[in-house]
């Protein structure tokens, strides 16, 4: 089931990365056939899987039909994100819908739809897999049932990018400044994240248990005891609920929540039905104890330190893409399109970075929590048989392999060996919350490491350079394609002038000129350095003023006015220079403190002037 999680993030990181191109690789009514084609193939294919798999039920070991539903479940979920690759970079699904009015408007809106696109593959693969699984583990769950619950346990992990990107999306719309100004910055949407995953982390379970449908435990024996653990335990909660997820034919338990406010034990029928009440006591005590280790706290920090490592990595990807341009070069003379191919490399990478991070570092800590939860039990109770009778239930009525390996949770074979481990000597219980410690020293070191890169690459001066590397080989490679480009010469220009290379901006800003004479940003800011360059032997007074003349007369902008005020300062016109700084300084709309300090500069040496004659 964690499973679905890593297809869901895998599909958003897929969508969220590609950048739409104008030309389509086939018609709309090609698509569409396609678009059809590609599912049938793919509601087929997976059909045939699985009515292999229900044919072999009663002629194979249980074992090897499990491995065999599990490896076919896993892989056509695998084939569903292929398809919908497919969808997004072949058949560019996106280009035929982004130019709706509502969807552009609201891009949320256009990920939602292509999301469930998704969920509609799944839901296809989970409606083939349900009579294998049925004849396979005699659950006796209903088709309708077992598409369902797939779909509620794994949706709610998209419930914070919704709320997330919806906000952001109204926020764009709304006609406030300063909330978009906040986002247009890399310290706002930082910011943003942040005080958003707080939130979502302290009030998201009051939504998700809403989403599954859960409802209030009665009263009774089994709430009581849930109760009297938890007032063992010291920890408070906001209620104990049923967990209807697969009809409540598993054996399960879990709580949610980092503040009391907003906490939620959950338990399903079968475990009350299944478990005795000293098993009842155990389950709700490895609960307990993730609250009590904070393991959902570290959960936050975990992902707050994935959003470090993609911070880092995407300056990194983006210098590894300029370095590529050997290969650029021989895909432009194959034909393929450069735009799309950068669009997968950063979805390749990007998903590679996700699963790296999430499958064996974050996995690996999940792991190693569910095993100190697990101990949490012997701070409560002298002894945790109970808790591995219950795993041993577990086993039996589940069907599945006890000594299965899983990503998230340790084995049922390897979690009961640990615990009877426990059972004869204490001391494994201290190593292995020492273990645990020092992995998070490490984990704590490595990020704080990254994020200094992170930072290095973003605000210092090495990252200043390499941003200006950056793009002026990307300005060169499309002059390259371009070469009667004015504005990319004009931008050529400013990158140089922020370096201090003032004979080179002079000559970007000349070829911008030379190819667009009425440009009144390349005019503008080559007659800015030529009256006021900090090296005076680039300075040429009276041609800054010309340039600055044939500026102001092509647009009537408050710093192409300030350039000319200047120009005509240091021409020795001051009473122009005052005139021009006025009607600058009438134009303003925003902090007007420069243009003031400008103009009183030029009065003043009006005023100089006039004494001296």
């Amino acid at each position: 089931m964690f499973g679905n999680f890593i297809y869901f993030i895998i599909v958003l990181l897929i969508y969220s990365t590609y950048q739409p191109s104008e030309d389509t690789n086939f018609t709309a009514l090609e698509t569409l056939f396609l678009f059809i084609l590609l599912t049938v193939i793919f509601a087929v294919i997976t059909w045939l899987q699985f009515q292999r798999i229900e044919k072999q039920v009663s002629k194979e070991s249980f074992a090897k039909l499990d491995h065999k539903f599990h490896a076919a479940l896993t892989r056509q979920s695998v084939m569903a994100i292929v398809l919908f690759s497919l969808d997004i970079y072949g058949l560019n699904l996106v280009s035929f819908v982004s130019n709706i009015p509502f969807l552009s408007i609201i891009p949320t809106l256009q990920a939602l739809l292509f999301l469930g696109l998704f969920v509609f593959y799944l839901a296809i693969v989970w409606a083939f897999a349900h009579s294998p699984y049925n004849a396979l583990y005699a659950t006796g769950l209903p088709r309708e049932s077992y598409i369902l619950s797939n779909i509620s346990f794994s949706v709610p992990i998209l419930l914070p990018w919704l709320l997330l990107s919806g906000i952001a999306d109204i926020i764009n719309v709304l006609p406030f400044k300063l909330p978009k100004q906040m986002l247009a910055t890399t310290e706002g949407q930082v910011l943003y994240f942040l005080v958003f995953l707080v939130a979502v982390a302290m009030i998201g379970p009051l939504m998700i248990q809403k989403f599954w449908r859960c409802k209030p435990l009665e009263a009774g024996d089994v709430r009581t005891r849930i109760e009297n653990v938890c007032r063992q335990a010291g920890m408070e909660y906001a209620n104990i609920l049923y967990w209807p997820i697969f009809g409540g034919r598993m054996i399960t338990a879990g709580v949610m929540g980092l503040v009391k406010k907003f906490r939620y034990i959950l338990v399903t029928g079968a475990f009350i039905r299944f478990l005795e009440p000293d098993e009842i006591d155990a389950v709700i005590a490895h609960e307990v104890g993730h609250i009590k280790k904070n393991h959902l706290l570290f959960y936050l920090v975990f992902f707050v330190g994935y959003m470090l490592v993609s911070y880092a990595t995407f300056d990194l990807l983006i210098y590894g893409v300029l370095y590529a341009e050997p290969l650029y070069r021989f895909i432009g003379r194959i034909g393929l399109n450069q735009t799309a191919l950068t669009s997968s490399i950063f979805s390749i990478v990007t998903i590679v970075i996700f699963l790296v991070y999430f499958r064996f570092i974050f996995g690996y800590f999940m792991r190693n929590f569910e095993r100190q939860a697990d101990t949490y039990v012997y701070t409560l109770f002298d002894s945790a048989k109970p808790l591995i009778s219950t795993l041993e239930k577990i086993a039996v009525t589940s069907g599945q392999p006890p000594d299965r390996p899983n990503w998230h949770h340790f084995s049922i074979t390897k979690r009961i060996d640990y615990l009877k481990k426990c059972e004869t000597d204490k001391s494994w219980i201290g190593r292995h919350d020492w273990k645990i410690k020092k992995s998070m020293a490490v984990y704590m070191t490595g990020i704080i490491l990254i994020g200094a890169v992170g930072y290095q690459l973003n605000y210092s001066e090495t990252g200043r350079q390499l941003n200006q590397y950056f793009f002026e080989t990307v300005i060169k490679r499309e002059l390259e394609k371009t070469p009667d480009n004015a504005d990319l010469y004009s931008t050529l220009g400013d990158i140089y002038y922020s370096r201090q290379n003032y004979a080179q901006t002079i000559e970007a800003y000349e070829q911008s000129i030379m190819l667009e004479p009425h440009n009144p940003k390349a005019l503008n800011n080559l007659a800015w350095l030529l009256a006021t360059c900090e090296d005076k032997s680039f300075r040429r007074p009276r041609r800054a003023l010309g340039l600055a003349q044939k500026a102001a007369a092509l647009e009537k902008a408050p710093h192409i006015l300030d350039t000319l005020a200047e120009s005509y300062y240091v021409n020795g016109k001051f009473e122009a220079a005052v005139a021009a700084a006025m009607r600058a300084l009438d134009l303003v709309t925003g902090d007007r403190s420069y243009y003031r300090k400008q103009l009183k500069k030029f009065m003043d040496s009006t005023l100089k002037t006039r004494t001296t004659a």
